[in-house]
């Protein structure tokens, strides 16, 4: 199954040029965010993707919904799909690419992170 990166248009990025996004979602990824959302009543405003600090690794990632942005927060757009990343998290996330998947084993969100040395061997924390 082919998938495609879909560049974000920079909403909000307050202190750094749009060129700069920490995250890209591919199109798959964008469809069953915003098909989970559609489901959510009332419906968030957007996504929140972050890096928290637990897992046997040393970080792993999050995604929830939001129904605005924090104070630390910059806002990216995905093909109409506003995404909030902390100022913290954004590090952790430098040239991450975040796809949804399905196989005959698992379906899930998938993190493609260049930055990770080492993960855990279940997969759900990473080092960097």
């Amino acid at each position: 199954m082919a998938t495609a990166t879909v560049t974000p248009t920079a909403e909000v990025v307050t202190g750094a040029p749009a060129s700069t996004q920490p995250v890209t979602l591919t199109s798959n990824a964008i469809a069953k965010v915003k098909e989970i959302m559609a489901t959510q009543d009332p419906v968030p405003a957007g996504l929140r993707i972050g890096v928290v600090g637990g897992g046997c690794s040393g970080f792993q990632y999050s995604m929830s919904f939001e129904n605005q942005s924090g104070m630390m927060d910059k806002v990216y757009k995905f093909d109409g799909l506003k995404v909030f990343v902390d100022a913290t998290s954004a590090m952790y996330l430098s040239n991450c690419t975040v796809d949804y998947v399905e196989t005959l084993e698992a379906a899930g969100f998938k993190f493609e992170n260049a930055a990770v040395k080492s993960t855990c061997g279940c997969g759900s924390s990473f080092s960097v």
